[in-house]
Order: structure tokens, then C-alpha cells, then sequence
């Protein structure tokens, strides 16, 4: 298990290297673009050779980009699907010239019309995406909370939609936040092992690649996608020590999105008490 985070890559991708030595994170994920806008960053080759001579000389990874926020495969405006398509594939591109896994982004919302609404065109989008991008990057789908009618909360919604696209290239990254707000009680053995036995059945267990390790300010099934720092919210130190010591997650890059102690995001505080907890829980 290695413990990472999201970082900022402002003033050049490079720079998120540094701020993830700063801060002791071992892997980093980063948005290539801003997360709120369609508009994506061209990269130059001189930023491209910065963050991969920084990657090889530190050793930090394995490393994601994040997508854009307004990615919705669900959409029922033709437009809004056509950016989503295009945004996913210009951040593959840029995953693929930086050498990071893949693309983290949430599949979106149905606004109410329910998965069997919308699955073949969310199906068609993710296959448009892998047909236009690179052979060695994975697009990950990500399990949400739950709220206004977001597509992935269940497993078993996250388990069709990677059997009907039947792609390789199609991960899955498990947010903890996520899962618990969903109602997977991740918080006891009992309950965390009935739903990684659920995820191995209708997702499987070898299609995940990454954990967003996120406290939640939301209790046990409020399906609202609300993070808190390590240890402060419903989750708690107990809960982390649970979701670390399980054998699912032991190979696995954590990566903290958490509000911070200071409110600007992931921080060295935060890093050390997931650090921490994998040191109680599994040694070393």
C-alpha cells in the first residue's frame, strides 16, 4: 500500500512532484486541466520530460489524472455527451505522454431516469473514449455517494457497465467517502467483508487499481458526497485501520482527497495519520 494524494499542478505538472515530496505523499493524482472547465491544457514537450525525469528520480507512483467535474455520460443533452467524450480523451492523451495509469472521473448523473435509461449510451461513450485513446492507459470509473441520481453507487451498476464495454482498459477506483455514504458500512470487518465479497461478485476484484482514502462528513448511507480529513468524520482512525489491514486494498495507492487542515486540500498532517494507520495496520 502506498499512501498518495491529490496535488496541485500549478505552475507546471512537474511541480506536483514537488508539492507531493513536500508533503511525504508516495503517489500522486492530478488534474491535467481545470477540473470546472471543458478547455484542456496542451501539454509541451519540455513539461512532458520535467515530470517524468521528477517521477523516475523520486520513485513516486503509481500516478492518475483526475477528469473534469462535468463529465456526464449520462447526459441527456447530446452536447454535454460530446465535451464529456472529448475531454476524457484529451486527458488519456495526457496520460499517455506523461506516463501516468489513467484517468480517475465520475460516470455522471441520470438526473432520475435510472442506469437502464442511459446504460447503452454511457456503454457507447466509454468505448468511444478507449477506441480514440492509447493502448497503455486505463480509464477508471470511480463509485459515487449516491446523490441526484448518480450513476456508480452500487456495484452492481459499476459491474454492467464494465461487462457490456468488455474492455481491459476499463478500472475501477473505489472512494471510501464514497462507499460508506453509499451505505457499505467500510467501518466493520463484517461489513467491509460483505461488500469487497460483493465488489469481487459484480465488479471483480482484479478491475481495481486505486482507493481515494477520504474520511466522510456524511453518516453511514446519506448518499452525499461530503470529505473529511483522516480520522474526523463517521469513518474514523477504527474505520481506516479496518479498510487498510484488508487484504483487497493491500497493494493498492491510497489517495487522499481530503479538505485539509487548512482548507486547501490533501496536507503532510493528513499524509501522516493514513501513514500512520498503515504502520499499526499492517507494520513496519
Amino acid at each position: 500500500m502506498k499512501v498518495g494524494a491529490h496535488v496541485s499542478a500549478a505552475g507546471g505538472v512537474d511541480r506536483a512532484i514537488d508539492r507531493a515530496l513536500e508533503m511525504g505523499a508516495e503517489a500522486v493524482q492530478i488534474f491535467v486541466a481545470a477540473p470546472q472547465s471543458w478547455r484542456r491544457r496542451t501539454l509541451t514537450p519540455e513539461e512532458i520530460e520535467a515530470f517524468r525525469a521528477k517521477v523516475a528520480e523520486s520513485g513516486v507512483g503509481p500516478n492518475f489524472a483526475h477528469g473534469p467535474y462535468l463529465i456526464n455520460l449520462a447526459a441527456a443533452d447530446p452536447d454535454h455527451l460530446a465535451k464529456s467524450v472529448d475531454a476524457l480523451v484529451k486527458d488519456m492523451e495526457a496520460c499517455h505522454a506523461l506516463g501516468l495509469k489513467g484517468v480517475i472521473f465520475h460516470l455522471g448523473s441520470h438526473r432520475g431516469a435510472g442506469l437502464e435509461a442511459v446504460e447503452r449510451q454511457i456503454v457507447e461513450a466509454l468505448v468511444k473514449v478507449l477506441e480514440a485513446t492509447p493502448e497503455d492507459t486505463w480509464l477508471v470509473l470511480e463509485n459515487s455517494a449516491g446523490m441526484g441520481g448518480s450513476v456508480g453507487s452500487r456495484f452492481r451498476e459499476l459491474g454492467q457497465l464494465l461487462k457490456a464495454a468488455a474492455s481491459p482498459r476499463l478500472r475501477v477506483c473505489l472512494d471510501t467517502q464514497h462507499m460508506f455514504a453509499a451505505g457499505y458500512d467500510v467501518t466493520t470487518r463484517q461489513g467491509l467483508e460483505a461488500a469487497m465479497e460483493e465488489f469481487d461478485r459484480e465488479v471483480g476484484l482484479e478491475c481495481l487499481v486505486a482507493v481515494h482514502a477520504n474520511d466522510s462528513k456524511c453518516p453511514l448511507g446519506g448518499g452525499k458526497d461530503r470529505h473529511e480529513n483522516i480520522g474526523q468524520g463517521h469513518i474514523g482512525r477504527e474505520g481506516f485501520l479496518n479498510i487498510i489491514s484488508h487484504p483487497a486494498f493491500r497493494e493498492l495507492a491510497f489517495f487522499l482527497e481530503v479538505p485539509g487542515y487548512d482548507g486547501e486540500g490533501p496536507d503532510k498532517p493528513n499524509v501522516d495519520a493514513l501513514k500512520e494507520l498503515r504502520a499499526l495496520a499492517l507494520g513496519g
